[in-house]
């Protein structure tokens, strides 16, 4: 197992803090990351600090920029003018996976639509193998995989242009109910759609239509599109041709259609799309219903209270009326192919990450502006491009780095002549793509990494992280994965094979954090409880794929549980046979041998709970009812050689199975037993099968084939001990009544079947 530490130290929280404090962010970070290295060590975790990796060491981040222009010369990443989401809070553009219903998914704060140009990697270039590989990762929950199949979003349907009237342009729509098309009685427009301006430019509409745009695109996106919010829009005079039926229809610019979607523009057919029919009973539009249920008489737009959005039978769609959907679909796609104003397509509701981030802490992009030879990429040999050792850093937006001379002037290494650098630094989760390659082989200085050390370690056999991150970092690193196979870096197409998602500690309501300023101090926890305690309670307060409730009393709970085996062990140590010391050859007690099966079923149960399970809370749970039932035996006097032999071995298997979670006082255990080494390195105890069977066993009854009662019996109990207990069970005996039994199916410890006929 390799357990290695990374400090993700880019970004937001660390800038802030710095502004906050008036301190440059690389001292704030680098001072954070020498306290925190502290407590995880006095916390006694199990890290290799052989392999710890810091995101904003330029040893690191070199190979950021290194990637980057990998992906420059491939096409993957380009520079690219964008509506795109800017975050109030953070002052900076977030991609579309970083937009929680309308806000930004760190600081909460509303989220608008800003013009910028931009750098982008093209994902959508490997939507689809996201998608088909996706059915490989069984090791994943079924939710997370759901969320990111619901997120890259593979629609079929059908690309439409849609002539401008008085133009020789078209606007192109795309639709999965081609079907529906005589039914469309608008075209809309997204806010950002480039056509929207250029339509209404010199027009007695462009004062009211640019106006619109500029107030919606002011609004969160949060509000432009609850379910209550009102279906807005501004007509721009013009009209599109519909080149099924010819028929004029005005073209729309409105708030509730997104740019990424799709093509940015949608035939509005109100009769069967909800969103669609509350926008043309707001405007007063016409609703022309043009699929009907099977078997069912033709609809009128004005009876309608609500849109019919399933499949049916055309009606008042030309020839193609009388037809079932599906087929209609096929034969007007086919149509539109011949006649040239339409072909099938494929689109994603996935659209290009954005890696532009308008702050100083971050991974500068190593890219060069010249004004004679454009975009230049930084040569190879000159990484890493380094972050300058301070910045003006106000808060103000606008990238920090913009302000600092001596980083902005460069020279083009391709005419010569003056050039200035970009001031952008990378999205964060560039940082976190693909750290745990690195972990792998952390002090290379010629590559990433060397794909012959960190061979043996991939696919990743297990990958703990939260859910969160489920349409984020989880998809970003198998896309990275995919670029950096196609660069023939690796020759895998998925990183992870199996994947565990924790849940958050919550205190007072809300997620742990030092934003919201409900953090517990781990030093303070320490020095009141031990860093032992501060382990348990966060194994035991909760199965680990659910939210953890932080509590003081459960954390004093955990204390008193140690302070318990402590003074049991104290107790009793002085009346145990030496370490090593043979079990003794006389006949075993009832207290004896009881003690010495509970020791061996709680090593079955951790064994176990720690391991497939992961049920880390009952393996403590299971740890605690061992030294439960030690602790009546510590209280005698003197104990008998073997019930004290069983003693000692439930000990040393206490102080085994309390190692990973409790390491500090599993070792003074382990010492006080005699232990010469560290019990760390030690043997994990193996339960013995002869002592892990159960007693008695539960015996399904059946009278004639039918389940009768259940038996409670001695494993291994005779066929005719069995029959003679089921007739004095109340519940079999009564389908007995009056019956006599002409044959016995007894499998013994599990089925008897009593034949009365």
């Amino acid at each position: 197992m390799l357990h290695a530490i990374g400090w993700d130290a880019f970004g937001l929280p660390a800038e802030n803090a710095a502004i906050q404090h008036g301190e440059p962010p690389r001292r704030w970070t680098e001072r954070n990351i020498e306290t925190m290295r502290g407590q995880l060590q006095r916390l006694g975790l199990s890290y290799d600090w052989q392999r710890e990796v810091t995101t904003c060491d330029p040893a690191y981040y070199r190979w950021n920029q290194w990637f980057f222009l990998r992906m420059l010369e491939r096409g993957i990443a380009y520079r690219a003018r964008r509506f795109l989401n800017w975050c109030e809070g953070c002052l900076t553009v977030l991609a579309n996976e970083q937009v929680h219903a309308g806000r930004c998914w760190r600081c909460g704060s509303r989220v608008s639509r800003r013009d910028f140009e931009q750098w982008f990697l093209r994902i959508t270039d490997y939507a689809e193998s996201l998608l088909e590989d996706l059915d490989r990762l069984e090791g994943w929950p079924e939710k997370v995989r759901t969320m990111q199949w619901n997120w890259i979003g593979r629609s079929e349907g059908a690309r439409v242009l849609f002539p401008i009237e008085g133009s020789n342009e078209a606007i192109e729509v795309f639709t999965t109910r081609l079907d529906t098309i005589y039914g469309a009685t608008a075209i809309a427009l997204a806010l950002e759609h480039p056509a929207a301006e250029r339509l209404v430019r010199g027009t007695p509409a462009e004062a009211e239509v640019l106006g619109f745009v500029r107030s919606e695109l002011a609004r969160s996106l949060e509000d432009r599109f609850a379910d209550a919010a009102r279906k807005a829009g501004a007509p721009t005079g013009r009209y599109c041709i519909n080149p099924f039926s010819g028929e004029r229809i005005p073209v729309w610019v409105v708030n509730f259609v997104l740019a990424e979607v799709g093509t940015g523009a949608i035939m509005s057919v109100p009769a069967l799309d909800e969103r669609d029919f509350a926008f043309a009973r707001e405007h007063r539009l016409p609703i022309r219903p043009v699929v009907r249920p099977p078997d069912a008489p033709p609809f009128h737009g004005e009876s309608l209270q609500g849109a019919f959005t399933e499949e049916g039978v055309l009606h008042d769609s030309g020839p193609y009326s009388g037809l079932a959907s599906a087929e209609a679909r096929r034969q007007m796609l086919a149509d539109a192919a011949a006649r040239g104003f339409g072909s099938a397509q494929v689109t994603y509701r996935l659209k290009d990450w954005g890696i532009s981030r308008q702050r100083y802490w971050g991974t500068p992009i190593p890219a060069l502006h010249c004004g004679r030879c454009g975009i230049v990429p930084v040569p190879e040999e000159e990484l890493p491009v380094l972050l300058p050792d301070e910045a003006p850093l106000t808060g103000a937006g606008g990238s920090p780095l913009a302000r600092v001379p001596g980083f902005v002037r460069a020279r083009c290494p391709s005419c010569g002549g003056e050039a200035s650098r970009d001031t952008d630094t990378m999205d964060t989760f560039v940082d976190s793509c693909w750290y745990y390659f690195r972990y792998a082989d952390p002090a290379n200085g010629n590559a990433p990494f060397d794909w012959q050390q960190v061979r043996p370690w991939f696919p990743v056999d297990l990958y703990i992280g939260g859910i969160e991150h489920a349409t984020m970092h989880l998809i970003y690193t198998r896309f990275w994965t995919k670029v950096m196979r196609d660069l023939e870096l690796v020759d895998l197409d998925e990183p992870v094979r199996g994947l565990f998602t924790q849940g958050m500690v919550i205190k007072d309501g809300a997620k742990m954090s030092k934003s919201r300023g409900n953090v517990v101090d781990p030093d303070d926890m320490i020095e009141r409880y031990g860093a032992d305690t501060t382990r348990l309670f966060s194994l035991f307060a909760a199965p680990p794929e659910r939210d953890l409730e932080w509590s003081e009393a459960g954390v004093e709970g955990c204390f008193r549980f140690l302070s318990r085996v402590w003074r049991l062990f104290e107790r009793v140590r002085e009346k145990l046979p030496p370490h090593g010391a043979p079990p003794p050859e006389r006949p075993w007690p009832q207290e004896a041998v009881a003690l010495r099966k509970k020791t061996h079923r709680t090593i079955q149960r951790v064994t176990e709970d720690l391991g497939p399970r992961m049920h880390l809370n009952t393996a403590v749970a299971a740890v605690m009812e061992l030294s439960n039932t030690l602790a009546p035996l510590a209280e005698r006097g003197e104990l008998e050689p073997t019930t004290a032999w069983a003693v000692r071995e439930a000990l040393e298997a206490l102080a085994k199975l309390l190692s990973p979670m409790a390491p500090h006082v599993a070792e003074e255990l382990w010492e006080g037993l005699g232990g010469a080494s560290l019990v760390a390195s030690e043997s994990w105890p193996e339960p013995d099968a002869a002592l892990l069977e159960e007693e008695s066993v539960t015996v399904v009854v059946q009278v004639d084939g039918r389940l009768r009662g259940q038996l409670v019996l001695p494993r291994g109990s005779a066929e005719q001990d069995a029959v003679e207990a089921a007739r004095r069970d109340r519940k079999v005996a009564a389908h007995l009544d009056g019956k006599s039994i002409q044959r016995v199916v007894y499998v013994p410890d599990r089925l008897l079947n009593l034949v009365t006929r």
